[in-house]
């Protein structure tokens, strides 16, 4: 059970977290645009962008984590 905990484990747990935001926050950018929300939905597209550039590196740092606990 201790291994369920491992740093490893909890950041996976924060990257699908992220993905499960990202996808909501992309429902969100569509439903503001039928709206002609178009700043709110800039906004949104905006902190999308950022999750994605993160979400690269936060699986790059997962999967170097992870090969390094398996040595």
């Amino acid at each position: 059970m201790a291994d369920e905990y491992s740093l490893a484990e909890v950041l996976e747990r924060f990257y699908q977290n992220q993905l499960a935001l990202e996808a909501a926050l992309m429902e969100l950018t569509l439903w503001a645009e039928q709206q002609n929300a178009s700043t709110v939905s800039q906004n949104i597209r905006g902190a999308l962008e950022t999750i994605g550039e993160n979400a690269g590196h936060i699986k790059q740092g997962l999967a170097r984590l992870k090969t390094e606990n398996h040595k």
